[in-house]
């Protein structure tokens, strides 16, 4: 029907008209049946795609058009929407949009190989028990007009929440200091027992980076060198972050480090408090956190 629709009343080149029954001709159906299917009312399930194109475009653009079918449906399920995956994707292809897709991991750090480091007490193993256990850090690039804006995360293992950062136009230990501090303040001034783990990259085998941790009572860990799993979940988010943000939809070209800065403020509420995280059960890392400090409030009150 949308064949004809579109091919009704065009005129060739010797100025013949093609209408609705030469067409049904050449395509060998009846007239009737495509005057039939005209006159039929929507079937319910084109009702229900009707209803629920507008509602998957907004939530898609809310969270930064960056959202395949898998995490677009979970957020619809999230905001009440009773919609099967299947019937998302399908959505998706007719509104022409998609998720973005992640690119090859650029390394940053510079490892020292010759400094004096702390042992690695991760192996690899980045599960937490709960929020301020394990802390992982690294530092990623983004390419401006101006230069270049070296960005540091530290992110808690156990909820994927952003505790820190700090965006410069510089690698110094300063930056990732700063970014300590950004944690430090968020989350608590004492945290005895965490572990803050990181590559070998020269800021992170500093003597300062070193004893900022021990102020806090924090322990150092750095992975092994030349490992490309030493620090994978850091790398990881680094990862998402260009994919989402520095090359995501609707971004870039960087004209300045102030820009990136800005961006990144914004993209690092949304990544605590609305990104989907499949490793928090499809919420984002503060909610999951709440989740947690709830259930060891209900076991101290059992207790």
């Amino acid at each position: 029907m949308a064949f004809i629709d579109g091919h009704k009343d065009r005129c060739t080149s010797d100025g013949h008209r093609w209408g609705v029954q030469s067409i049904c001709e050449t395509l060998q159906v009846a007239s009737s049946t495509y005057y039939a299917a005209k006159k039929r009312p929507p079937s319910a399930r084109a009702v229900r795609d009707q209803v629920m194109i507008p509602i998957l475009m907004a939530l898609w653009v809310t969270n930064r058009k960056v959202y395949g079918a898998l995490k677009l449906w979970r957020a619809a399920r999230r905001a009440g929407h009773d919609i099967g995956r299947d019937q998302v994707a399908r959505l998706m292809r007719e509104m022409a949009i998609e998720g973005v897709r992640r690119a090859k991991a650029v390394r940053t750090t510079r490892p020292t190989e010759s400094a004096d480091r702390p042992e690695d007490l991760v192996d690899r193993d980045f599960t937490a028990t709960g929020p301020n256990r394990l802390w992982v850090t690294d530092l990623t690039h983004v390419a401006t007009h101006a230069g270049t804006a070296y960005v540091c995360f530290i992110i808690d293992a156990y909820s994927r929440a952003i505790v820190g950062w700090r965006v410069a136009s510089n690698m110094a230990t300063s930056m990732v200091l700063d970014a300590l501090e950004m944690a430090r303040r968020s989350r608590g001034t004492h945290l005895e027992g965490l572990v803050a783990h990181s590559d070998a990259g020269s800021q992170y085998t500093s003597v300062r980076w070193t004893e900022r941790l021990d102020e806090i009572g924090a322990q150092p860990s750095i992975g092994s060198v030349a490992d490309s799993y030493d620090n994978a979940l850091a790398e990881a988010v680094n990862g998402l972050y260009k994919t989402e943000l520095i090359r995501g939809p609707d971004q870039g070209p960087w004209r300045t480090v102030n820009d990136v800065e800005l961006a990144t403020l914004s993209w690092v509420h949304w990544w605590n408090n609305e990104r989907l995280h499949s490793h928090c059960g499809h919420r984002p890392p503060f909610e999951f956190e709440a989740l947690y400090t709830d259930q060891q409030a209900d076991q101290t009150l059992v207790g």
